[in-house]
């Protein structure tokens, strides 16, 4: 080298790039549990978000709404009556890999939501007779906001959408009145559920 050149070393250079290489791949699989949990957790938001714009588009549009969840593909959308059928209303959302629908091994609802812990309904379609949709469930709203049983019309309670991954729970439940709750548990038995909004 010539007197006074500055710079780093090929050796120098190496040296660094693998003391980063290390402390990335000790970093990594302690961030992702976080991310993991980001995940459900943002999903479980995007849930409760569209459960309430389904109230308050029943309301604003003066028809029946739904959410209507795929539970074997892991999606959900929005659906509006328009007099003769439903029509999707929006985008059609997926949950974040690794979280599906379902309670997994939880044995208890949140207190005053539902006597027996699980997903709302079944969807149903417009035959005549209404057929329910396998794979499906439903949180359908009246005109006036109100959560109503799918199949009949009437109104009805503890309506509630569940997601997890495995290491927690998240469920938003739907009561009679239309008052929409999200709450959360650690995967545990008993459940200690927390609302969360």
């Amino acid at each position: 080298m010539c007197a006074g050149s500055r710079g780093f070393s090929l050796i120098e250079l190496l040296v660094v790039l693998g003391l980063v290489g290390v402390m990335a791949a000790m970093a990594l699989p302690a961030a992702n549990p976080a991310v993991r949990g980001y995940r459900l957790a943002g999903d479980a938001r995007g849930l409760a978000h569209n459960v309430s714009v389904a109230k308050m588009r029943a309301a604003a549009a003066f028809t029946r709404t739904r959410i209507h969840a795929d539970t074997a593909a892991r999606t959900y959308w929005l659906e509006r009556w328009n007099g003769t059928a439903w029509v999707v209303d929006g985008n059609i959302q997926n949950l974040s890999s690794g979280v599906t629908f379902g309670v997994g091994g939880l044995t208890e609802a949140p207190l005053n939501t539902q006597t027996t812990i699980g997903l709302s309904g079944p969807c149903f379609d417009t035959a005549s007779p209404p057929a329910a949709i396998a794979g499906s469930s439903c949180i359908v709203y009246n005109s006036r906001g109100v959560p109503i049983d799918p199949a009949t019309g009437a109104a009805i309670g503890g309506n509630a959408l569940y997601i997890t991954d495995g290491t927690a729970v998240y469920g938003t439940t739907v009561a009679a009145t239309g008052l929409m709750t999200l709450w959360w548990s650690p995967y545990r038995t008993p459940p200690t559920w927390q609302k969360e909004q």
